[in-house]
């Protein structure tokens, strides 16, 4: 992603920006800030997508590596406002909010259950080379009942910031499956009537 800095900082030029399909820009972490102004077309693939974004920026020929810290966004119309991006070292620890994604099928939703994602995003410290780009949490095993708590999730050179107890992914049992388990129990005693 390229951009440009910004010879004026303020109001009255951040507008000036945006009248020419331009975003306003701050890049901080390093020594000092840097303020530039980016073609809102370079946001596209960076905010439309559920997965951390690292974006290499060149600013004036400068090369940063970096991430998207924070967006924000026109009330009405919808259009970026606003950005900030936060520089990375490969030495220095950085926290980030990594979305959490599930893989395979769970025992318990086969009989029934619901599966509920309690938890979308799961707060992590990390080197920028160990910080994944998502959280998988295997639910195969998962019977209705069962959960899978953050303390539960393999951290190999990660920091995780939430509660070792906080539920990241839950089945949950349906009024259907306990109908049903009712019902199997209803034709049990039935059975067990008839045989005496």
């Amino acid at each position: 992603m390229s951009g440009s800095l910004r010879e004026n900082v303020g109001k009255k030029d951040a507008k000036a920006l945006r009248k020419q399909g331009k975003v306003p820009c701050v890049l901080y972490g390093g020594e000092s800030q840097i303020h530039f102004g980016m073609d809102a077309s370079e946001f596209k693939n960076l905010i439309f997508t559920p997965e951390i974004a690292f974006v290499e920026l060149d600013i004036d020929g400068n090369s940063y590596k970096a991430i998207l810290q924070d967006i924000q966004y026109h009330a009405v119309t919808g259009n970026i406002m606003h950005a900030d991006f936060l520089t990375l070292f490969d030495d220095k620890e950085i926290i980030m909010g990594v979305p959490v994604k599930t893989t395979g099928n769970s025992a318990g939703v086969i009989k029934g259950g619901v599966l509920m994602i309690k938890m979308r995003r799961i707060k992590v410290k990390a080197l920028p080379s160990n910080m994944p780009e998502t959280i998988t949490v295997d639910i195969t095993n998962l019977e209705i009942g069962d959960s899978t708590k953050v303390g539960d999730i393999d951290s190999n050179n990660l920091t995780f910031l939430d509660s070792p107890n906080a539920v990241v992914v839950t089945v949950r049992v349906t009024r259907a499956a306990v109908a049903e388990a009712a019902e199997d129990s209803e034709e049990v005693d039935t059975e067990t009537a008839e045989e005496e």
